[in-house]
């Protein structure tokens, strides 16, 4: 695919093959989000797991201290004073049986599906819609669970969901191109500590294979493992 001008002009502005020490790193990718909205910072973190092996599956839930930058839309499924207790945290659509046909039927205009157990046997048939999309809620990511108002006041303050894909590598976004290079960089060392804790006993040799982070329209910076590891003490 072809890419822009501006897209060609940030590559000349650093080697691509480098491996920087965070904090360069975000300073960096900062210069490179150069489109005319606020770009989101996406981590890309490849890690020392088979993702066939149950034991090294890694997936879980993070909350970052400075927020994602991103507003978030919730949809809770949850019946009487369940239901009601997710309004008054802020979820933004809340039901039961009359959401699950709504999202049957192709509505998909939400970011995350939370559900409480009891609401499980509604959720379960939607699998098929809910899955590919990584929607569907899972008591491992915190998003099948009685606790409403808790779970609906993190998720909006940026607490998020992650999950090794089939190829070893975790996505996530770690903030806006807005954000401080602090802001940025307390984000990513919370990130790194947490993987770096879910690390499987079965995993060999290094935990963080390769990292980078990259703007929303803009080429990838590669991160120092070393650097990192160093930082967060394992």
């Amino acid at each position: 695919m072809a890419k822009s001008r501006r897209y060609a002009e940030t590559l000349e502005k650093y080697d691509r093959e480098k491996l920087f020490a965070p904090k360069e790193a975000f300073e960096l990718v900062k210069e490179l989000a150069t489109a005319n909205f606020d770009e989101t910072i996406e981590l890309s973190a490849r890690l020392g797991v088979d993702p066939k092996h149950a034991d090294q599956n890694i997936r879980g839930t993070v909350v970052l201290p400075e927020g994602t930058g991103q507003e978030v839309t919730l949809v809770v499924f949850a019946k009487g004073e369940k239901a009601k207790e997710a309004e008054e945290a802020g979820a933004d659509f809340v039901g039961g049986e009359e959401l699950a046909e709504k999202i049957e039927g192709g509505w998909l205009d939400f970011d995350l599906a939370i559900a409480t157990p009891d609401m499980m046997s509604v959720v379960g048939r939607l699998g098929r819609v809910l899955g590919p999309k990584g929607l569907m809620p899972n008591p491992k990511a915190g998003t099948v669970t009685f606790e409403l108002e808790k779970a609906v006041a993190e998720f909006k303050a940026g607490k998020l969901e992650y999950r090794v894909d089939k190829t070893g590598i975790v996505h996530l976004p770690i903030g806006k191109a807005s954000f401080t290079e602090e802001e940025l960089l307390n984000n990513y060392h919370k990130i790194m500590d947490t993987l770096a804790k879910e690390r499987p006993a079965a995993a060999k040799g290094k935990f963080f294979r390769t990292l980078a982070i990259s703007p929303t329209m803009g080429p990838g910076v590669k991160i120092d493992p070393a650097a990192t590891m160093s930082f967060i003490g394992r």
